[in-house]
């Protein structure tokens, strides 16, 4: 595979939670699927190329002149761009992962109720696996068993938190396997998710691993602002202290890195010690971290 078959299936495998491309697959309005792969980055002569169409065909599509009709159309764009075939009404296709190739032996796809059953399971085998293996399971999860609840009238604010920790959990699965600038799409697709849910918490805490992946990326500029996100959405509400901590850790990594890439960078001024502050004088007691409950933080990864 090259590099640029590569980078398009990974707007795809970005999208797969997205409201637009499951409307667009259900109502298989491939114009609409051509319209937002495109902008996302994809050029028509790309899309026209891995489709096995003319540029003329393609335009005609994209603004509705005509539909693809074809089977075989249908199935040379799920392959190109490796979207899963039942979102196409069309059979698994070959490169679609077995269970087996996904999961560790003796584990089984979690029951399509139940998040949090869902999220614990995924959690549980990913600390057995590591590396992504996991990473197509989350997906389908996502696409099959989330997604279409998120357009729902009848939905409620949790169905956003587990499309938010699930997002950021097949994040770190990406980051895993060494595909950051996947990651970094599933991180941003899901900071949204948990504002719209109204878990603070865990809003905060994937600033905190958008945090994480810009740092090791070398963009030290983003690793600040993400921490300073994290810390902003922290204050409006109580937080686990050890989440603040480990944004407050991120913040200071990432000046810390800043200054040594350009020491001209601006050093911070410390702030005075406040003596309404629980912190002036006697340091608190450490607090034990806590499993958190149903509508908080699931997945942790600590930096």
């Amino acid at each position: 595979m090259d590099r640029t078959q590569r980078e398009q299936r990974e707007v795809v495998a970005g999208l797969l939670s997205d409201e637009r491309l499951l409307s667009a697959c259900t109502q298989r309005d491939m114009g609409a699927l051509f319209r937002l792969l495109n902008h996302r980055g994809i050029s028509t002569r790309r899309i026209a190329s891995a489709v096995d169409i003319t540029q003329g065909r393609l335009y005609d599509y994209m603004n509705g002149k005509s539909r693809v009709e074809k089977l075989a159309i249908f199935e040379q764009i799920a392959d190109a761009f490796h979207i899963p075939g039942q979102l196409l009404g069309l059979a698994p296709r070959h490169w679609e992962p077995t269970p087996n190739q996904t999961a560790p032996s003796g584990w089984e796809l979690p029951p399509e109720d139940g998040d949090l059953t869902a999220m614990d399971a995924f959690r549980s085998a990913d600390r057995q696996t590591g590396g992504g293996r996991l990473y197509g399971a989350v997906i389908r999860h996502l696409s099959y068993n989330i997604a279409q609840r998120l357009v729902d009238a009848d939905s409620n604010p949790q169905v956003f938190a587990a499309a938010a920790a699930l997002t950021e959990m097949a994040g770190w699965m990406a980051h895993d396997s060494g595909r950051d600038g996947l990651a970094a799409r599933h991180f941003t697709r899901a900071l949204p998710l948990a504002h719209t849910s109204g878990d603070i918490p865990l809003a905060a805490n994937i600033a905190a691993s958008n945090s994480h992946l810009a740092l090791q990326t070398g963009d030290t500029v983003a690793a600040a602002h993400w921490a300073r996100t994290g810390l902003d959405l922290a204050g409006h509400r109580p937080c686990n202290p050890t989440l603040t901590a480990r944004l407050h850790a991120m913040s200071a990594r990432a000046l810390a890195a800043r200054i040594r890439t350009d020491p001209r960078s601006p050093r911070p001024r410390p702030s005075p010690p406040d003596p309404r502050s629980p912190r002036w004088g006697r340091a608190p007691v450490a607090q034990p971290v806590r499993q958190r409950g149903p509508g908080q933080r699931i997945s942790t990864h600590p930096p």
